[in-house]
C-alpha cells in the first residue's frame, strides 16, 4: 500500500495521546487521588492535542472529508465507524478526569472511577483502529493476530515515554514509571519482530490461478493499462526488501535507545524527553513500513504472481 502520511501521523499522534490518557486514568484508578495541578492539566491537554490532531489528520485522507460523520453510522458492521464512535465517547469522560484529578473541581470520589473509564475508552478506541486493519482479508500482512497487539503496546509505549518526558519536565520522582516504560518499549520491539517474522513465513498463496479458479497455467495475457492508473498507485506499492530490512533494523535500534534512556531517566532526567522522542520517531517509522508492507490482493489483477 502507498503509505499516507495523514493516516501515519493520526495513527502515531493519536496512539500516543491515547496511551497517554490511558496511563493519566489508570494512575488515577488506583490511587483515587489528584494529581500536581499544572502537570495534570498539561499532560490531559497534551493527550487530547495529540488525540484532536491526529483524528483531523485522518479526514485528509478521504476523497470527500465534509461526509466523514456519515461513517459514525454503520457502527453496526464498519469497524472504522467504531473507531469514531469510541473516539468521541471518549472525550467527555476525559475533560470529567481532567477537572477532578487537577483538582480544579474538588471531588476524589469521582477520580478513580472516571480515571478507569477514561483508561477504558482510550484502549478501545486503539483496539478499533488496530482492528481496523486487522480483519481486511484482502492485505495478508494486516490480517492476522499480532496487528491489534503492536497497535495497543506502541500507543502505551510511547504514551508511557511521554508522561516519563512530562515528570521529568516537572522535576517529579519517576517512581515505577520509569521501569513500566522501559518495558513497554522492550515489549513493543518484541512484539514488532514477532509480526516481521509471521508475516515473512506466511504463505504467498494468493495467485492468479488460486483467484481465478483455472489452474496453475492461468497467465495475463493482456496488461489492463498501459500506465499505471489509481488503484496501482495506491494498492501496488512495494518497497524494496533491502529497504525494508534496514527500516525494521531501525525501528528496533530506536526502541532500544528509547527504552535504555527510559531505564536511566530517574538518574539522568535529561533521558526521559530523548526516550519519548526516539520512541516517537520507532512509532512513525513502524508505521510507514506497516503500510507499505501491505500488499493488497488487487495487485494480482495487474501481473503480480502472488500476494
Amino acid at each position: 500500500m502507498n503509505p499516507a502520511y495523514s493516516v501515519i501521523f493520526f495513527t502515531t499522534a493519536s496512539g500516543a495521546g491515547y496511551g497517554l490518557l490511558a496511563l493519566l486514568g489508570l494512575i488515577g484508578a488506583l490511587t483515587g487521588a489528584p494529581l500536581p495541578t499544572l502537570f495534570a492539566l498539561v499532560a490531559i491537554a497534551l493527550a487530547l492535542i495529540l488525540i484532536t490532531a491526529g483524528l483531523l489528520s485522518s479526514t485528509f485522507h478521504l476523497g470527500h472529508p465534509e461526509r466523514a460523520w456519515r461513517a459514525l453510522s454503520q457502527w453496526r458492521t464498519s469497524w472504522l465507524s467504531r473507531e469514531g464512535v469510541a473516539a468521541i465517547l471518549t472525550y467527555p469522560p476525559a475533560l470529567l478526569f481532567g477537572l477532578v484529578a487537577s483538582g480544579l473541581y474538588e471531588n476524589e470520589r469521582f477520580i478513580a472511577p472516571l480515571g478507569l473509564i477514561t483508561a477504558l475508552m482510550a484502549m478501545i478506541t486503539v483496539f478499533t483502529t488496530g482492528k481496523i486493519y486487522a480483519t481486511l482479508t484482502t492485505i495478508r500482512a494486516w490480517n492476522q493476530p499480532l496487528t491489534v497487539p503492536v497497535y495497543l503496546i506502541f500507543a502505551l509505549a510511547t504514551g508511557a515515554s511521554l508522561a516519563l518526558a512530562l515528570l521529568s519536565l516537572f522535576n517529579f520522582h519517576t517512581g515505577l514509571l520509569s521501569p513500566f516504560t522501559m518495558m513497554a518499549l522492550l515489549l513493543a520491539a518484541l512484539m514488532k519482530a514477532l509480526y516481521w517474522r509471521a508475516i515473512d513465513r506466511a504463505p504467498r498463496d494468493r495467485t492468479m490461478a488460486a483467484a481465478t479458479g483455472l489452474g496453475d497455467g492461468v497467465r495475463q495475457w493482456e496488461t489492463p493499462h498501459t500506465t499505471k492508473n489509481f488503484v496501482q498507485r495506491e494498492m501496488g506499492f512495494v518497497v524494496a526488501r533491502r529497504h525494508a530490512e534496514k527500516l525494521r533494523r531501525i525501528v528496533l535500534a530506536l526502541l532500544l535507545i528509547a527504552s535504555l534512556s527510559a531505564a536511566f531517566a530517574g538518574a539522568l532526567p535529561a533521558l526521559a524527553p530523548l526516550a519519548a522522542l526516539t520512541s516517537l520517531v520507532a512509532a512513525w517509522a513502524e508505521r510507514w513500513l506497516f503500510f507499505a508492507e501491505g500488499e493488497h490482493v488487487v495487485t494480482l489483477f495487474y501481473g503480480n504472481p502472488r500476494a
